[in-house]
């Protein structure tokens, strides 16, 4: 089946009590063991690209292996841009096929996050392309997006209707608590997410899909295994999942996961090198790697999202 946007995922999702899985990707291995994962147990799916993966990769490269993965698995699937910094990357994401995008004004003022996010869903709406804006700012650092503490604020309630209807997105990034990276707290800080600004957004949006960036769990078991592999990474600590799935449970509706896949790879790739040091044939390490990629995706899916079952609902 052809791209899909996010509108008929999120407005099921919200009915439902259950979030979506968006998923950053970066080459084929991780688009494969996610959309594997996301066939076997039949869920919806949004794969999402950051401007570092673009470039990396190649827009053409990665919208032909999102091609492949939509042919492979007949699933709905929604291709998004991940933290869009300005009209430009936003405009030449739709125009190269992309189905859904995000502006990420949350550096600005108030009135100049409007406009700009207003800038991108008038161009977006008139090609079919749904947009998430942000308002708050999430701490850490994923790609180009680098946010001290000092920086990070969480989201207020009382400007997230006015934002909505100036803009006219389709959904709405929050800053509650969760922070892009595997280093989201200081050595004996406990994460907490502030529901209770959630559940104010809620109220205010009734019915709206929120969005939660920044929300890996930092599985222990591949830190470990990097480390138990000739790596040095400190602890670290991410979102518990009970957490996200409380979350999802209520107007979150889009759950963002990259650093956990990053971990998954890295780590298993570590391991195989270490125990076959002779190996330098790619598909060798990469293959188990993919299949870690699957197993974690599956239990996201089915333990956090709680979208396992829901693709053709």
């Amino acid at each position: 089946m052809p791209l899909v946007t996010s509108t008929e995922m999120f407005k099921k999702a919200y009915e439902g009590g259950y979030a979506i899985g968006a998923f950053n990707v970066n080459n084929m291995e991780l688009i494969q063991g996610i959309t594997e994962a996301a066939k076997e147990v039949s869920a919806p799916l949004i794969l999402q690209v950051s401007a570092g993966a673009r470039k990396y990769a190649n827009s053409t490269y990665l919208m032909k292996l999102v091609e492949a993965a939509e042919i492979e698995t007949g699933l709905p699937i929604c291709l998004h841009l991940d933290h869009g910094a300005d009209f430009d990357i936003c405009k030449s994401c739709i125009d190269s096929g992309f189905t859904s995008v995000m502006i990420d004004g949350s550096k600005l003022p108030f009135d100049e996050n409007i406009a700009l996010t207003k800038e991108v869903v008038e161009y977006a709406h008139a090609h079919g392309v749904v947009v998430e804006g942000e308002l708050g700012k999430l701490a850490g650092i994923e790609d180009d997006v680098n946010v001290s503490d000092a920086d990070a604020s969480y989201t207020r309630p009382e400007e997230v209707e006015e934002f909505v209807s100036r803009t006219g997105v389709d959904s709405l990034a929050i800053a509650i608590g969760t922070s892009h990276g595997a280093y989201k707290f200081k050595p004996g800080q406990k994460p907490q997410l502030r529901f209770d600004i959630l559940e104010e957004v809620g109220k205010r949006l009734p019915e709206f899909p929120i969005v939660l960036h920044g929300a890996s769990s930092v599985i222990p078991e591949y830190v470990k295994m990097i480390n138990d592999n000739g790596g040095a990474m400190p602890d670290a600590i991410g979102i518990p999942e009970d957490m996200l799935r409380k979350a999802a449970s209520m107007a979150v509706c889009k759950i963002n996961i990259d650093s956990d896949l990053r971990l998954a790879m890295t780590g298993t790739i570590r391991k195989h090198f270490n125990e076959h040091p002779e190996h330098f044939d790619p598909r060798q390490y990469l293959k188990p790697a993919r299949e870690n990629i699957k197993e974690l995706v599956k239990h996201k899916l089915i333990n956090v999202l709680g979208c396992d079952g829901k693709a053709f609902d």
